[in-house]
Formats: C-alpha cells, sequence, structure tokens
C-alpha cells in the first residue's frame, strides 16, 4: 500500500495507539488553566538543583519514567526515545537520557518538536521498526529565556505581543495495539517565512507556518477542517491565533468553531503572560495532560494536532535574519 499521499502526507497502514501519557509542570504552570490535571507540579522552578538547565533534564526524566510506568511497561521494553528541547545541542534533552538507557534520537523543531517526536515514531512503529517508542519534549521559561533574550535577573520589559515559555515536559508512550487513540496520518511541514525579524514576535511568525501545513493536510488526505473535532496548533499565542482565523477566511474557510492554540490553554489571564504560552512543552502539555485524556474517554474523537516552530537562533536573529517557521500535524483518532 502506498502510504504517501499528496505532496507532505503520510498515512499509517496499521495506525499506532497513544497507549500512555506523562506531563510535569512548573508551579507557574500548576496554577494556570490546566491545574490538577499534570501528573506532578513542582514547588518551584529548580527542584532542588543548582541550575534552571538541570532542573529541566529532570522533567524530562520524571516525565518519561512516569509515561511508562502509566502504560504498564518496563523502561527495557522501550524500543526508542524520540526527544527534544530548546536549548543549544538539546542540552536538557541529552543529560535527561543518561540515565533511562534506551536507543535515543535527538530532535530539533523548536516548539514543533512534540509532533514531530510523535510523527517519527508512528512512522517507526507503522514500518515494523519497533514495537514501542516514547516521544518527550521540554521547556523552561528560564532556560529559554537565558539563551534567547535576556537573563530573568535583568527584569527587562517584554512587549505585549511576546509569550511565556512553559516550564514543563511531556512523554507520550506510543505502540502497536488496537486499544487507545490511533495517530492515523501526518503532513510533513515545509519551512514558511513570513519575513518576521522580532523574537518577541513568534506568534505571527509560526501562524503562516500552521495555516500552510493545514491546508496541505486538507489537500493530501482529502479531509475538510469540519472532519475534526478540533484542531489544535502549538504555541501561536492569542495574536498568532486570531492570524491563523484570519488566513483561513480568506482562502473561504471558517476554522473558528473548532480550532484552538494550546499557547492560549495553558495560563489564567491574570497571570501576566502576555500573548499566551510558548516553548515545546506549551502544545506537549496540553496534549499529554488534557486532550490525551479527553481521547481516551471518548470526549473528543477526532483531533488534528499541529506543531509550530520557530526556527531562529541567537547568531540568525544578531545577523539580522527573518525568522523561518515549521509546522508538522499528526491527526489522532478514537
Amino acid at each position: 500500500m502506498n502510504k504517501k499521499r499528496g505532496q507532505q502526507s503520510v498515512v499509517f497502514s496499521i495506525p499506532p495507539i497513544l497507549k500512555a501519557t506523562a506531563a510535569i509542570a512548573g508551579p507557574m504552570e500548576g496554577e494556570g488553566l490546566l491545574a490538577g490535571y499534570y501528573d506532578q507540579v513542582m514547588e518551584d522552578d529548580l527542584a532542588g538543583y543548582d541550575n534552571w538547565e538541570k532542573c529541566e533534564s529532570y522533567m524530562m526524566e520524571q516525565a518519561v519514567t512516569t509515561a511508562v510506568k502509566k502504560s504498564g511497561h518496563f523502561m527495557m521494553d522501550i524500543d526508542f526515545l524520540l526527544a527534544g528541547d530548546l536549548l543549544n545541542q538539546l542540552i536538557a534533552t541529552n543529560f535527561a537520557m543518561r540515565s533511562l538507557g534506551r536507543p535515543y534520537l535527538g530532535l530539533y523543531g523548536a516548539c514543533s518538536t512534540m509532533a514531530e517526536s510523535l510523527m517519527i515514531g508512528a512512522m517507526l512503529l507503522d514500518g515494523g521498526f519497533g514495537n514501542k517508542v516514547v516521544a518527550t519534549v521540554s521547556s523552561h521559561h528560564n532556560t529559554a529565556e537565558r539563551q534567547y533574550r535576556y537573563p530573568t535577573e535583568l527584569g527587562v520589559q517584554r512587549p505585549l505581543v511576546a509569550q511565556w515559555t512553559v516550564t514543563a515536559a511531556g512523554a507520550v508512550v506510543m505502540e502497536n495495539g488496537t486499544d487507545g487513540p490511533k495517530v492515523t496520518a501526518a503532513t510533513i511541514g515545509k519551512i514558511i517565512d513570513a519575513g518576521i525579524k522580532d523574537p518577541n514576535t513568534m506568534g505571527p511568525a509560526m501562524a503562516p507556518a500552521a495555516v500552510d501545513t493545514i491546508w496541505q493536510h486538507i489537500q493530501d488526505i482529502g479531509r475538510e477542517p469540519a472532519y475534526y473535532d478540533m484542531i489544535y496548533t502549538g504555541d501561536l499565542g492569542k495574536v498568532g491565533k486570531e492570524l491563523v482565523i484570519r488566513l483561513f477566511r480568506e482562502k473561504g474557510i471558517d476554522i473558528s468553531r473548532n480550532y484552538e492554540d494550546c499557547g492560549c490553554m495553558i495560563y489564567r489571564e491574570d497571570q501576566d503572560i502576555h500573548s499566551g504560552a510558548s516553548g515545546c512543552a506549551s502544545s506537549a502539555a496540553v496534549l499529554c495532560a488534557y486532550l490525551y485524556p479527553q481521547l481516551a474517554a471518548g470526549k473528543l474523537k477526532k483531533i488534528l494536532f499541529v506543531g509550530t516552530g520557530s526556527l531562529h537562533s541567537q547568531t540568525s536573529y544578531q545577523q539580522k535574519e527573518s525568522i523561518p517557521c515549521i509546522a508538522h500535524a499528526i491527526a489522532v483518532e478514537v
């Protein structure tokens, strides 16, 4: 069977299932809109470590081990770990993997990494190259601020369009099976550059990439947006979300009735996060803490999960380059 569909999509012959998930959150996230849904909420943003980077590694390790335990398996049962974070050389992920002892592929798609990991994991399982894989990502507000913008100690004023990087980690155990939400299709994104150069304006920068991938998914798979109960983008925030709705209206499609952005689902309005949430863990925390239980309970039947990523760096910003962006989509159905 030809699994390739259209220009950028694949349909899985034997759709793998999402067996279990886990989400570890920081204290600010634990007071947000998803309070009560996380497996663990840390008391502070260091978790007893002497730097934020070590805390981020701890979150990922905890998310993976918790998800594997919830799946009923042991770590040695996992064939591959697919993981990534926002930091240079994936240092949070690499150090988390030291104690897990399983074959590991490090992935970088910025905030699209969760969708990328799930997509590649589904391909490995459907292709017969493994029976169980874990997709996991992490982000930490203070590690990301220090790397991409300004150390938090400086107290730099953020513009209203800026977003707040989520301190959390999410992990998903995927396996061959029939009992659980199935990953039925995926659309691989391509680089879309809207010409935006301000790294504080990531939502509007990523929105055109999200629209491009969702539109291509519609063309390749032959599904209208209304096919899905909900379409979720990763971390566009309030500004980027409204731009997605507007860009689709220009195509003659109204997706506002069944569309939401994960970056608008984590924090309360009074938490002073400006435009919304961002980071690898923005979409991962929503998927692992909230969406998966909704799918497992049958409250959601069909979702399109679209990870969005801003692929700039400190170097590219200093060289006054614009921000290349990408979005990957996976269809999850009960």
